[in-house]
């Protein structure tokens, strides 16, 4: 029985690969002992901000047997988006993820592929795929089976490619040999906190969400407090402050996925991003997860960041 979940493992590795994931790792579907209380802390501060629905489903977040019935495995899975070229130059910036077409369909169909790939090699195997939908804990999961460690931004950060990836899974009712975690490599370094300029990690390893730039651009849906007027550096949509100044994402490649090239936004000067046209908008970002800010959202942070300025 050892050896069939070791090679039943070895040829869904094999099917990531040849899908153009970058890394493939499994655990045992169990529940999260150590995140629970993590997380319900987390929660006690308020640190979710108004993202009411992370209070929701939390045994789901935690017992991946709760989303499907007879779960054995997770497999979890890291596909890249670091750009060929960085548009964090210039303001307004947009988050390296939201370059090109939204992730979720363009991630979200492999995974398709990959669930029939493994029923069509293995035989009848039954799960649900996952890319940042319902309540997944992903990184817990992908820090579970060895693809990283989680570090002080709270981010999942991998030897070989940084943190500018994304993560997915597919959770199955087919027992695998699991991969253990690995170590934490972060040291003594505190570059992501020092950076951040909203003071949005005020602890290593705790994120106040209520604080985070990518939180105030793109789930808030009232106006920004005004606190953070001159601390925005120019981000309209999203951030990745914590992320560019991490060490580890020295060793970031460019992906390969075209989907994730930048869609027409990037060719913008300052005179387009003021006069954006709801028309326009709709146009450029039609595939886009920018679209989540909605016209008027994307608005009210362009607005913000150029006050910001003005004001400092």
């Amino acid at each position: 029985m050892k050896s069939h979940t070791a090679s039943h493992a070895q040829q869904i590795k094999q099917i990531a690969t040849n899908l153009g994931f970058s890394f493939c790792g499994i655990s045992k579907a169990e529940f999260l002992e150590e995140e629970a209380p993590r997380i319900e802390a987390w929660l006690n501060r308020g640190y979710q901000g108004k993202m009411g629905y992370l209070e929701n489903h939390f045994d789901k977040r935690l017992d991946p047997t709760l989303l499907v019935p007879g779960a054995k495995s997770v497999v979890s899975l890291i596909y890249n988006y670091y750009p060929e070229k960085s548009h964090s130059g210039h303001t307004p910036k947009i988050a390296k993820y939201a370059y090109g077409q939204d992730y979720h369909f363009i991630v979200k169909e492999k995974l398709k592929e990959f669930l029939s790939l493994i029923q069509e090699k293995i035989g009848d195997v039954d799960g649900r795929v996952f890319v940042d939908s319902a309540p997944v804990h992903e990184r817990a999961w992908a820090a579970k089976s060895g693809l990283g460690w989680i570090g002080k931004n709270s981010l999942l950060l991998n030897r070989d490619m940084g943190s500018f990836f994304f993560l997915a899974e597919l959770i199955i009712d087919l027992d695998l040999a699991p991969d253990g975690p690995m170590k934490d490599y972060c040291g003594t370094c505190t570059a992501c906190q020092d950076a951040c300029p909203t003071d949005a990690i005020p602890a290593p390893y705790v994120v106040d969400g209520s604080r985070c730039i990518s939180y105030l651009t793109i789930e808030l849906k009232d106006e920004i407090p005004n606190e953070f007027q001159s601390k925005m550096e120019g981000w309209a949509f999203g951030c990745d402050i914590c992320q560019d100044v991490c060490p580890w994402n020295r060793f970031s490649k460019p992906h390969q996925e075209s989907n994730f090239n930048p869609q027409g936004w990037e060719k913008f000067d300052e005179q387009d991003w003021k006069e954006l046209t709801k028309e326009v908008f709709q146009k450029v970002f039609k595939k886009s997860a920018v679209k989540r800010t909605k016209y008027e959202g994307l608005k009210r942070n362009l607005q913000f960041i150029e006050t910001g300025s003005s004001d400092s």
